[in-house]
């Protein structure tokens, strides 16, 4: 099983590891002013908060994490049930917190369609290398 690098633990991410890079919890005053410069709803803003703030995150990690990363985002994607909108909204249990207005975004769908597309390109090296090996030996 494929083990998280810091932890030591399963790595089992889901949809919402994409939405790290948008989190202003007790950044409000700086993130939280630079990402509400951007519409998430608008196509060239997406792309650029996409690759500034989400992806770029993720340079760091194997191509396996990537791969299984981008898997869970596709199972979300593919499930017709998954509710994306859910992803966004506000919880005050939780120390996070995304800008404002995002929890009222009206395609979240769209929004994780282009995170997968541009992850798709973006890592395609990696992906085409996790694809060939078995992922129960990892």
């Amino acid at each position: 099983m494929l083990l998280d690098k810091d932890s030591g633990t399963p790595y089992l991410p889901t949809p919402a590891y994409f939405l790290g890079g948008f989190d202003i919890y007790d950044r409000e005053e700086t993130l939280g002013v630079e990402l509400e410069a951007y519409n998430p709803e608008n196509p060239k803003d997406r792309i650029e908060l996409i690759e500034k703030y989400c992806l770029n995150r993720y340079e760091k990690i194997s191509y396996r994490h990537k791969f299984v990363l981008l898997k869970s985002l596709e199972n979300a994607l593919l499930d017709k049930s998954f509710d994306f909108k859910k992803l966004l909204e506000d919880d005050p249990e939780e120390y996070s917190s995304l800008p404002s207005g995002w929890d009222e975004m009206r395609n979240p769908k769209a929004f994780f369609k282009e995170i997968f597309r541009l992850a798709s390109e973006k890592w395609k090296d990696d992906l085409a290398r996790a694809s060939i090996e078995d992922p129960s030996t990892w």
